[in-house]
């Protein structure tokens, strides 16, 4: 077994109630060669205590005040204080199944550099997990059985924020949690995904990830929905956006103005299209809704398609499929 450190980057900030479970689940890991930055962002309960006092007991567990303010500046603090050969990131009210590191550290010595090492996911919460959590679970399970995490990028954040691992050296190449942009893990996912680093297959729940109302995921700003469609914009103009091809919007719902505003405060020019037709014909934004068969019209287009209804997704797909067209090179779904 490698004897590599690995680093534990984990930000925290009024999670007393879960804090000691986790800490418990990283002291439990079948593999022992680690250290647990723990950097706390200004809590206001018990958490800086309670980890005081098990940084006491053991040596490996270390604890760190915030630099700044929020969650990159403490993800930043606790990069500049580790030491690890490997890097990966653990939030503190989240459990880790005692073989995660050892799983994890293996699969990347196995197979080497430039390789990102995630696991599988099992959403918990008291009073149950929302269908809607299950379905995401199902579906981030699915890619990373199959190490194919990157072929659905701009619908979701397919790299599980607390469940990966990758070398410090092709961390610090993809600029670790060097941007300020919120969401900071999906940035992150972009960045792996930029830098072409292989996802390893894994077939193992590794995390428990808890769900709860005052998570910050659910409750901060930087995690509602425009903070997402600007980074998929972002880095879809810079990775896969093809300027010689025709672009298209398909869809006029919120997400689909949203992405039109974007790629218009951008000067990208695009068609707009749908299939509802209470919709084609109107202007929106200086943009008149075209029929969905327009697309027959142009050459090569490349589509972003903002439309959530699940069956209308399924349908589009298949007249994607029907004209030879090809996921993440002609079409792109952003939800």
């Amino acid at each position: 077994m490698s004897q590599a450190l690995i680093s534990i980057l984990i930000p925290f900030k009024n999670t007393e109630a879960f804090i000691p479970e986790c800490v418990e689940s990283i002291v439990n890991q079948t593999y022992s060669h680690w250290e647990a930055i723990f950097v706390d962002d200004s809590s206001a309960d018990l958490s800086s205590s309670i980890i005081e006092a098990f940084s006491k007991q053991d040596d490996r567990l270390k604890y760190f005040k915030n630099n700044g303010n929020g969650i990159i500046p403490a993800l930043q603090t606790a990069f500049s204080k580790c030491k690890g050969t490997y890097i990966t990131r653990m939030d503190s009210d989240d459990i880790m199944v005692p073989k995660r590191l050892e799983v994890m550290v293996n699969s990347l010595e196995t197979n080497g550099r430039k390789h990102l090492a995630v696991g599988q996911v099992k959403y918990f919460r008291a009073d149950g997990v929302s269908d809607g959590y299950a379905r995401y679970e199902h579906w981030i399970n699915d890619l990373t059985k199959t190490g194919n995490n990157y072929a659905e990028i701009y619908k979701e954040c397919v790299i599980p924020s607390p469940c990966w691992m990758l070398h410090r050296d092709d961390f610090i190449s993809c600029k670790g949690f060097e941007p300020n942009r919120y969401p900071e893990d999906y940035d992150l996912t972009f960045r792996f995904y930029r830098a072409n680093y292989t996802c390893i297959p894994c077939d193992q729940v590794l995390l428990y990830w808890r769900d709860y109302s005052s998570r910050t995921s659910r409750t901060h700003e930087h995690y509602a929905i425009n903070y997402f469609l600007d980074i998929k914009v972002h880095y879809f103009l810079e990775l896969d956006y093809d300027i010689k091809r025709p672009l298209t919007i398909w869809g006029a719902g919120t997400k689909g103005k949203t992405v039109a505003k974007l790629l218009i405060e951008k000067d990208i020019p695009f068609y707009w299209i749908c299939d509802n037709q209470k919709k084609i014909g109107k202007d929106i934004y200086g943009q008149e809704l075209l029929n969905f068969d327009f697309l027959k019209q142009l050459s090569a287009p490349q589509s972003i398609v903002t439309v959530a209804n699940e069956r209308e997704q399924q349908d589009i797909r298949n007249y994607f499929a029907k004209h030879n067209m090809e996921s993440m090179i002609d079409y792109f779904f952003f939800c």
